[in-house]
């Protein structure tokens, strides 16, 4: 069955915030990136999933100006490489480790910043502050890693930007913190406008607050598309484990086991009528299908 990928999400009118089309990034003789395509519209929490080394940094960098590749790539009408100045006024990147001076105090963070930054709003950034544990008075080198992620977050948020590009952003955190931190983005920075590109290996604390996601594997994108879209196509088999062969016959993406004696079995597109009546549909996992796309035969699936 085919499982390529769509590079068009379901987009909002208007030219899209992002738009890549054949990039290309090599070390070397290595692919990090492989003749990718999508585009990113407004207004949408997009989600890019793939194994460590599959190239998810690589094209993050690569979207804020930091890496050159080949083919095509505009990120908010501009190209990265030779508008970066111009671009970084209007996406956030936060990289996988959030980096505070530690001898500085929260408020003289807040200062730096409106400084720094002439689209960064002193104001907003107290008040998303108030939403978490952090003190404008507090010294960085006294917060805990969760609370620094969440300081973090509160100060780029308070930039008025077009996009946002989160890599691994919860890492370390424990899951109340990973929470809190989703919750305040949501809550705080999405407006139907702005538009968050977030890589992460937690994709069940993430996949109800995704629109989209895109899925790379050894550098290639393998799945562009919706949510809305992935539940239309994608087709979940829960079945007993007396019907499994009749239902392998059919040649499932994937077949897993679904809660204690139960069994599940993934679809691209809708089985044959006689392989559907042996079960029921049920909604696929985010976590399965891309262990159905991007599945390595060593690879344990209790990982992601």
């Amino acid at each position: 069955m085919n499982t390529s990928a769509n590079p068009t999400m379901n987009a909002n009118d208007g030219e899209p915030l992002v738009r890549a089309s054949s990039i290309t990034v090599s070390y070397g003789a290595k692919r990090a990136l492989d003749d990718v395509s999508f585009t990113i519209p407004k207004g949408r929490v997009v989600g890019l999933l793939g194994h460590n080394g599959a190239g998810k940094t690589t094209l993050m960098k690569a979207m804020v100006g930091l890496l050159q590749g080949t083919g095509g790539l505009t990120v908010l009408g501009r190209r990265p490489v030779r508008d970066r100045v111009a671009l970084l006024e209007q996406v956030c990147y936060i990289p996988d480790v959030a980096i505070l001076p530690r001898w500085a105090r929260v408020r003289e963070l807040i200062t730096l910043m409106s400084g720094l930054h002439p689209r960064f709003s002193a104001e907003r950034a107290r008040a998303l502050l108030k939403r978490t544990s952090v003190d404008l008075d507090d010294k960085v080198k006294s917060l805990s890693k969760g609370m620094v992620v969440q300081a973090h977050l509160a100060l780029t948020a308070a930039i008025d930007a077009r996009l946002m590009i989160l890599d691994e952003p919860t890492l370390g955190l424990d899951v109340l913190s990973r929470k809190a931190f989703y919750e305040m983005l949501i809550d705080e920075w999405c407006d139907g406008e702005r538009s968050v590109l977030v890589s992460t290996h937690q994709v069940e604390e993430v996949e109800t607050l995704l629109s989209d996601v895109l899925m790379l594997n050894e550098g290639k994108l393998v799945l562009s598309m919706s949510l809305a879209d992935v539940e239309e196509r994608f087709v979940a088999l829960a079945h007993a484990p007396a019907v499994a062969e009749q239902v392998a016959a059919a040649h499932p993406l994937l077949r897993y086991r679904l809660g204690p004696g139960g069994s599940a079995a993934l679809f691209d597109g809708a089985p044959p009528p006689a392989v559907m009546s042996l079960g029921q549909r049920v909604r696929p996992s985010l976590v399965d299908l891309f262990v159905a796309l991007t599945r390595r035969p060593e690879l344990d699936r209790t990982q992601f």
